[in-house]
């Protein structure tokens, strides 16, 4: 009968299905900003040079 009270036992189900939605969230996120840090690198490229265009012009 103890071992049929165990199988039964859901206590830490909810705990353990949280965790787990909140590892994929976090893995989820961090492949996102992954791949954006690449886009995000080449806007920066691209202001950078325009700014020393204009600061060349300007002198």
């Amino acid at each position: 009968m103890p071992m049929r009270n165990l199988w039964n036992d859901e206590q830490g189900q909810d705990l353990i299905e949280y965790t787990l939605l909140l590892a994929f969230v976090a893995l989820a996120s961090a492949a996102l900003f992954l791949g954006a840090g690449g886009q995000i690198k080449g806007i920066w490229s691209r202001s950078n040079s325009q700014l020393v265009a204009a600061n060349t012009a300007a002198s």
